[in-house]
């Protein structure tokens, strides 16, 4: 087989990272060599590669579905929001810069003669990324894209470097997912057909539904109706399945007041439960950190946004950030920093990760991110922090309250530890933990240490399930992946698709492009 796919969406969340993650796992598991590819992602959850390459964690979730190792090859640009207009460029792994939406995208109408010629960068990069394809079509047997957002964003077609301009340089057909939980799934399937360019509707090759609840005999007379509209066919449609939203990219569209993250379905092991508050700070970054504390039977995480959310909390987590600035800001305005302050007081337990980490301290020096300079901190624990241009991108491994821990580095944030215990390469003081170390908590040994001390600290008769192996839960969600195409896909004709392209005569579908 020597071939590829592009998987994309009628929206942003439509389920492209799990559908590409799904196809890559039973592709393998046919024996297929596979890799995933994404051209460009805009996301703040994140992921370091064993070389020092900052990724997309989704990218990495679906190396890890296709059994290969995660590479920068895979992710060649990231885009991380530092606000509603402006992001950090990362390209193949290292920073080059923060740049105005305008200034990526490009356009007339700018508001200098710089930022006209970043209008250029989107398309410059054009050419290293489909290089980064090329270099996996020539390694693998089969490369399965992700797009971004829609391939029907007409006022960014002219720089697409992710949809169909990959579909185009590559030749690959294109299968477009559409979320059906949602509604409208048809007129958004004729839709975002209705408006690419003719070269561009040649390489659509059908439609797969997405999250589908109920009887799918209802739904194959409007399948049957579209394919009379597109001439296009549907090649499955996916059951709506429970627990399967892992390492989602856009932690600025989490629904973050009343979330639950969903975990395993076990009872506690002990006699109690233990309930964890994270704080939703603005710009949070992997917040798939606290996945692994939600994989634990007994262990209730949710996210919060008022102080008096973390009341009957045993655990509050202050996550990471691409703002620690304006998150420290943030809690101050809402009460939350009185709250932190008042919980540290009282010994009960805090965890700061990263950004979090850098605002428990006494001190922000920072003309990097925030440009704010001198800040006060929450003066939790004995830490200064001074920003650095230079990104630290790492993948430490220690020991921590006896077990060993591995985890991964990304921040501009230098901390200067000036008491307290040693911990994860921060510190502990009494009931507050600070650590620059993402994925800490996927270590098993050390995520029940740690949740034995916090239960002890707030009193619970609450005890971490012996044997919970977050490495083989995740597992066994990619499998459930690949149960998903294998069982309720069209397996042969993605094949064809994968190893031929598109269809041939594909009819146009009006109006096109304007």
């Amino acid at each position: 087989m020597s071939g590829g796919l592009l998987v994309a969406g009628t929206t942003s969340d439509a389920g492209k990272s799990v559908v590409t993650a799904g196809i890559c796992r039973w592709l393998v598991r046919r024996g297929v060599k596979v890799a995933p590819f994404k051209g460009q992602n805009m996301s703040l959850n994140s992921f370091v590669t064993r070389d020092g390459a900052e990724i997309g964690r989704a990218q990495a979730m679906q190396a890890q579905a296709a059994r290969v190792e995660p590479s920068a090859l895979m992710n060649p640009v990231l885009l991380k929001p530092g606000s509603d207009r402006s992001s950090q460029v990362v390209l193949m792994g290292k920073p080059v810069g923060e740049l105005s939406a305008r200034g990526y995208f490009g356009g007339p109408g700018g508001s200098s003669p710089g930022e006209m010629q970043h209008g250029a960068l989107r398309q410059t990069l054009f050419e290293p990324v489909v290089a980064c394809l090329e270099e996996l079509r020539a390694t693998y047997d089969a490369v399965v894209c992700e797009g971004a957002g829609s391939p029907a964003e007409i006022n960014l077609r002219r720089t697409d470097i992710v949809n169909m301009g990959i579909a185009r340089a590559a030749r690959f057909p294109v299968l477009v997912v559409g979320d059906i939980d949602r509604g409208g799934v048809f007129a958004q399937f004729f839709g975002t057909t209705a408006l690419l360019a003719p070269e561009d509707q040649e390489l659509v090759a059908g439609y797969l539904v997405n999250k589908f609840r109920g009887d799918v005999t209802l739904l194959e007379p409007g399948l049957d109706m579209l394919r009379g509209l597109t001439g296009r066919r549907t090649y499955g449609v996916l059951p709506f399945a429970h627990g399967l939203g892992i390492d989602e990219e856009d932690g600025l569209r989490v629904s973050l007041r009343g979330a639950v993250r969903e975990s395993v379905v076990a009872p506690p092991v002990g006699e109690d439960v233990l309930r964890v508050a994270v704080c939703a700070v603005p710009l949070m970054s992997n917040f798939t950190d606290v996945d692994a504390l939600a994989a634990e039977p007994g262990v209730v995480v949710r996210f919060v946004d008022r102080p008096e959310e973390l009341a009957d909390a045993d655990l509050v987590v202050v996550p990471g950030t691409r703002g620690t600035v304006r998150a420290l800001d943030w809690l101050r305005a809402r009460g939350l920093a009185d709250a932190l302050v008042r919980r540290a007081a009282d010994g009960r337990p805090v965890l700061g990760i990263c950004g979090g980490f850098q605002l428990l301290g006494e001190h922000i020096d920072d003309e990097v991110e925030s440009r704010a300079g001198a800040v006060a901190g929450l003066g939790l624990l004995p830490v200064r922090v001074r920003f650095a241009r230079e990104k630290t991108l790492a993948r430490p491994v220690g020991e921590a309250l006896g077990e060993p821990v591995e985890g991964y580095e990304i921040h501009h944030g230098v901390a200067e530890v000036l008491g307290g215990e040693s911990f994860l390469a921060g510190c502990r003081v009494g009931a507050v933990w600070g650590t620059h170390w993402h994925g800490a908590l996927e270590s098993d040994g050390f995520r029940r240490a740690f949740l034995r001390v916090v239960a002890a600290a707030a009193g619970r008769r609450f005890v971490p399930a012996p044997d919970t192996s977050f490495g083989a839960l995740r597992e066994e969600q990619l499998d459930r992946l690949g149960d998903l195409i294998e069982e309720h896909a069209d397996t042969d004709a993605l094949l064809r698709l994968i190893e031929h392209g598109p269809p041939t005569g594909l009819p146009f579908v009006a109006p096109g492009a304007p």
